[in-house]
């Protein structure tokens, strides 16, 4: 998890409180990477397209990743009103008002309202690939502690020096605070590689890839470090993994490569040697096959920016 989360630090931050009377439907198509939402009064539906629709009660923290399409609602049935873009988050619509009162807040308080809070890292540089990959659609966490939203939702609405230094690192805790409570419940659908963390020999198998990805390893040096035999490791480690030893080190050492393409700005031959690739050609050829690009075009990937108007 530290490993996954180490790249994590929001830029320039998004933050915004919609105030909204039912029905209300709002249609998301803003480009941000990964959104982060939770009601602080009444309920929302989590509508995305192609999969099923998720209830959020306050409190709870849904984590959604954009490229995943979806509809934020009073009820799934709802139609949406408004479609919200990266140029456009507070038009006067019905149920959605144009901020009059706080700061970053759509909307005016009566009874009956719903209040959404959600904050947006702005660009996928600020998300490392193997996170974003390892994330389902929609995840919704259960309630954390309060005193973690309820600064959030006082910092959203004032106007102060530092401002948005404080947003962008408490958009950061809300992310790890979050994520930290979806790999320690057994019962969610963390990855199975994270559940397979806790296995005395796949956990110690997993280590040792993570640890270097770039070393020559092969299913027997696994097994013999970790103290099995090889025909007893694949089985156990794809039984819990839900893929093969070297398969996993191949998708691991291409997230890693993706990484390096977008957040540096070394040769594809470099970070072919850091990942465990003997040149440029074969890191472009396992980029291709797992990834359908090369390197270069991943690199050169202008992730869209969200700038409300």
């Amino acid at each position: 998890m530290s490993d996954l989360l180490a790249g994590v630090r929001a830029r320039g931050a998004v933050f915004r409180q919609a105030i909204m009377r039912p029905p209300w439907a709002l249609r998301m198509a803003s480009g941000a990477p990964l959104t982060l939402a939770t009601m602080l009064r009444g309920h929302a539906w989590i509508v995305p397209d192609d999969h099923v629709p998720v209830r959020i009660e306050p409190g709870e923290i849904a984590v959604i990743r954009g490229d995943v399409p979806y509809t934020v609602a009073d009820d799934p049935a709802t139609t949406p009103a408004l479609v919200v873009t990266s140029a456009d988050y507070c038009p006067t619509v019905e149920g959605l008002e144009p901020a009059s009162g706080p700061a970053r807040t759509c909307g005016t308080l009566v009874d009956g309202s719903a209040v959404l809070l959600s904050g947006a890292f702005e660009r996928r540089g600020e998300l490392s690939e193997r996170l974003l990959r390892a994330l389902p659609a929609v995840l919704i966490v259960p309630a954390g502690p309060s005193a973690l939203t309820e600064m959030v939702a006082g910092e959203v609405i004032t106007d102060r020096a530092g401002q948005q230094l404080v947003l962008d690192r408490l958009l950061d805790l809300m992310l790890v605070s979050a994520l930290r409570s979806w790999f320690d419940n057994p019962d969610t659908n963390a990855p199975a590689w994270c559940r397979a963390l806790d296995d005395p020999v796949v956990g110690a198998a997993l280590r040792l890839l993570h640890d270097a990805p770039a070393h020559a390893w092969t299913v027997a040096d696994l097994a013999t470090r970790v103290g099995v035999s090889r025909a007893a490791l694949a089985r156990r480690f794809t039984a819990l993994v839900g893929e093969p030893p070297m398969a996993y080190l191949a998708g691991w050492r291409i997230a890693l490569a993706a990484d390096l393409l977008r957040e540096t700005d070394q040769t594809v031959d470099t970070i072919a040697k850091k990942v465990g690739y003997a040149n440029a050609f074969a890191l472009s050829v396992a980029f291709k096959r797992l990834r359908g690009t090369r390197p270069s075009d991943h690199r050169n990937q202008e992730a869209p920016q969200w700038r409300p108007g």
